[in-house]
């Protein structure tokens, strides 16, 4: 007959053996998580003393990946938009230059102007429909559209066809009436004489307060954008007329020199026109370089702000990782450690279980 070793001592050696082995399995449980996941904690209770930090900062740094993220997709259409301003302003210059230069003693030159200023007139158009990826970059708040829904059919649009009409009055009219009834049609909004949108036909502080902003900080936004049919900041286009638009400004000054004919030169007023078209497509190209000008120190003010945000994010980051990363390597030498004490708190249990009085009686 054998029976095993009893008493209150064993059984307080058991217990104490199988709490202890408990304790073990639970750092193992935890020490393996921690390998798998790379944390020291899934949920902020198992952060400890580190979940303040985490609590505190993980929404900001979400907030500043937020920021960064804006900038980013403003940044794009932005450049492009330099770009097409670039050529548009090129071509305010070019016709200005030509402008001046016109002379009426060769009506061959008026020739070659109106046809050169309607090609451009048609690229005029075609550049305010300019993309980036889906984004029409001069389409404002309703950038999905473009801005002159039909750039390729401008010269026959009511808009060149009322300015090619009111030129073509020039010698009954005279220059003053002439340039008024160009100016009225470069300003309306009117269906069927409008070139833009219905969206973009619209009152510049209607369009203006609609500019797309891009949120960069708590509370910060920036306005990124041009407009087809209105100026985007401050600037105001000058001229001896002008519709407060250089866009607009621009196209009644191409579509006004595209109706000229050479049979004009001798006209009463014809000069006078030509000045005046000639001092709008000045002020049109004043009035580009200084919105660009905006433009491109907003491009540059948030670039730097990107930058600041990329530091404050990377700071950020670095104190949340020291309370919710764990040392890796330190991690998995622990976790070999205590596998090894797992191991041996089962091998002593199974021990002290197998022990008899048999086992120590003489044979």
């Amino acid at each position: 007959m054998s029976s095993s070793i009893s008493g209150p001592a064993d059984a307080g050696w058991m217990s104490s053996l199988i709490n202890d082995a408990a304790t073990v399995r639970q750092k193992l449980e935890t020490l393996t998580n921690q390998a798998s996941t790379g944390l020291v904690g899934t949920t902020y209770a198992g952060l400890g003393t580190g979940a303040a930090v985490s609590l505190d900062l993980n929404p900001e740094i979400g907030n500043l990946q937020t920021w960064q993220a804006n900038i980013n997709q403003a940044v794009g259409p932005m450049q492009v938009t330099q770009t097409a301003m670039t050529q548009l302003q090129a071509i305010a210059q070019n016709f200005y230059a030509q402008a001046n230069a016109l002379s009426t003693a060769d009506p061959t030159s008026v020739t070659v102007l109106a046809a050169s200023a309607n090609a451009a007139l048609s690229q005029v158009a075609g550049l305010l429909d300019t993309q980036d990826g889906n984004t029409y970059v001069f389409g404002g708040a309703d950038s999905t559209n473009p801005p002159v829904p039909a750039p390729d059919q401008i010269l026959s649009s009511g808009f060149a066809t009322q300015i090619a009409g009111a030129v073509a009055g020039l010698a009954a009219s005279g220059a003053t009436a002439t340039i008024a009834s160009t100016l009225a049609t470069a300003a309306s909004n009117a269906g069927g004489t409008s070139p833009f949108s219905t969206y973009m036909s619209q009152s510049a502080p209607t369009l203006q307060a609609d500019t797309p902003v891009v949120q960069v900080g708590q509370g910060q936004t920036v306005q990124v954008g041009l407009l087809a049919s209105a100026n985007s900041s401050a600037v105001t286009s000058t001229g001896s007329s002008t519709t407060g638009s250089y866009m607009r400004d621009l196209m009644r000054a191409l579509a006004t020199l595209g109706s000229l004919s050479a049979g004009q030169v001798n006209t009463s007023g014809f000069q006078a026109l030509v000045q005046d078209t000639s001092a709008s497509l000045q002020g049109a190209a004043s009035a580009m370089a200084e919105d660009a000008g905006v433009l491109g120190n907003t491009q540059t003010a948030l670039t730097a702000t990107q930058t600041q945000l990329s530091d404050t994010r990377t700071a950020l980051t670095t104190q949340v990782s020291a309370v919710q990363d764990v040392d890796m390597a330190q991690t998995l030498s622990n976790l070999t450690l205590v596998q090894t004490q797992m191991q041996g708190s089962y091998q002593v249990i199974a021990g002290m279980s197998g022990l008899s009085l048999v086992k120590f009686l003489p044979t």
